[in-house]
């Protein structure tokens, strides 16, 4: 029995050791990192990417030399085939013989020696045959396999680039996330040293309350402004815990896994701040969705091509060996065998025409849209330095502001201890404080974010 309890015990920690789940922690470079190799969605786009290759492997190979091998096996279970050229006449009977003339006569008389029986009939028996051959073909000339190819490859373009620009929007999306949990973390603790420094105060007013120096009813408006710090507090929690699990969703991290966020907010916003945010150097080339419409624009062109080429002949070769391995004694059929194919479009009721004006109209589509891009990408960047500018203001204003808020509650805080200002006074004061602290908070998470903007759209990310 003791031996059984000891085991099921060692079975029990064996199992609650393995059961414990994975802890995570990240800086933001890392965090990319794991994301762009665990996301679901980047790896669907990776995939794409595989797909594209292999289609252009695919179209490479069917202008490639084509080898097919074959058998087969007939069997016409000994049938005797019996033939002769006629010789004995056929006597055919008629009812009115008195209508038939004499060239009609004659006639019937070549018929029944045609179809007579012959003497000395043929007999030839039905052999079972097979035979193994083996076709080699090849294309000699198509333009639009030519065109083919280079739109294959342009499509693995396509597939590459579209895979970039999503892990930019991955990285932007996981920075904002990062950036966001860590501005909450913040706001979190700084309403503790707020609930902390109200505690302290409650327990002074509690003592000089119970020696008759202040009224209840102080003593109640501190405890409420500790509760409604306590509600802040369990508020923004919930909302963190909301973007921790968003966060491990995005980087696909099992459900309830512990993450450390390794970062700080502050070494963000004073990296940050020792760049020259408001340069404008944007080179248009490099952003991800400007070279994805480049690359459109070259697959229109070599579609028009392709459909030009619509008009023009095809040439095939194809050779062609066969080894009889069972053959009848009669057989005619050669062993080797080649040719060539021609292939001439000359009336497709107006489809070749339809296709090739169907195509001109993409290409002028797809030029219109990176004309646009352009505008659109142009006016987004002096948008972003516009927002960077109230960004940076906004910040250095909240900077000082919660300076200022922050001397006021501690000046505030004495004045109280020494009777010098009444409760709501404080608590007034208490508010505005955290208020200030939020909207610092929140300017620099607003910065930050505006920073990571400007990065994703110069491809910097």
């Amino acid at each position: 029995m003791k031996r059984i309890v000891l085991i099921t015990l060692l079975i029990w920690v064996w199992g609650s050791v393995f059961a414990q789940e994975e802890s995570f922690s990240f800086t933001l470079q890392e965090a990319r990192e794991y994301a762009l190799e665990h996301n679901k969605t980047l790896l669907n786009a990776q995939s794409d990417v595989a797909l594209a290759e292999e289609k252009y492997k695919e179209t490479r190979g069917s202008g490639l030399p084509q080898v097919n091998g074959s058998m087969d096996y007939t069997t016409n279970f000994n049938y005797e085939f019996e033939f002769g050229m006629g010789g004995q006449t056929t006597e055919f009977e008629f009812e009115n013989p008195q209508l038939l003339d004499a060239g009609d006569m004659e006639v019937i008389k070549a018929l029944g020696q045609m179809f007579g029986p012959s003497e000395g009939a043929n007999t030839i028996v039905m052999e079972d045959q097979a035979n193994a051959s083996i076709q080699v073909s090849q294309l000699i000339f198509n333009g639009q396999y030519w065109i083919g190819l280079k739109m294959a490859k342009l499509s693995k373009d396509i597939a590459a680039k579209s895979l970039n620009a999503s892990e930019n929007d991955l990285k932007e999306n996981v920075g904002n996330l990062y950036y966001g949990i860590l501005a909450s973390q913040k706001f979190i603790k700084i309403i503790d040293n707020i609930k902390e420094n109200n505690k302290d105060i409650l327990k002074q007013m509690q003592n000089m309350y119970e020696k008759g120096m202040v009224e209840e009813i102080e003593v109640d408006q501190i405890r409420m402004g500790i509760s409604e710090l306590e509600n802040s507090k369990k508020t923004m929690e919930r909302s963190l815990e909301y973007s921790i699990n968003t966060f491990r969703f995005v980087l696909g991290i099992e459900n309830n896994a512990p993450i450390e966020f390794e970062d700080d907010l502050d070494e963000f916003l004073a990296n940050i701040m020792e760049e020259n945010l408001l340069t404008s150097d944007f080179d248009i080339s490099q952003n991800p969705s400007y070279q994805l419409v480049e690359t459109q624009e070259e697959i229109g062109e070599e579609s028009i091509a392709m459909q030009k080429w619509a008009y023009a002949p095809t040439i095939s070769g194809f050779y062609n060996y066969r080894e009889k391995i069972l053959k009848s004694s009669f057989d005619l059929s050669p062993k080797n065998t080649a040719g060539l194919t021609l292939s001439v479009p000359i009336i497709s009721g107006g489809t070749r025409s339809a296709q090739l004006s169907q195509a001109r109209i993409e290409y002028e589509k797809i030029n219109r849209n990176k004309s646009l891009l352009e505008e659109q990408l142009e006016l987004q960047n002096r948008q972003l330095i516009y927002e960077l500018k109230n960004a940076i203001d906004n910040y250095q204003m909240q900077k000082d502001n919660v300076q200022v808020a922050q001397r006021v509650y501690e000046n505030s805080n004495n004045k109280y201890k020494h009777g010098q200002l009444s409760v709501v006074e404080l608590n007034q004061t208490r508010n505005n404080y955290l208020q200030a602290e939020n909207n610092y908070v929140s300017s620099i998470l607003n910065l930050l974010q505006a920073k990571l903007k400007k990065d994703k759209l110069y491809n910097n990310l």
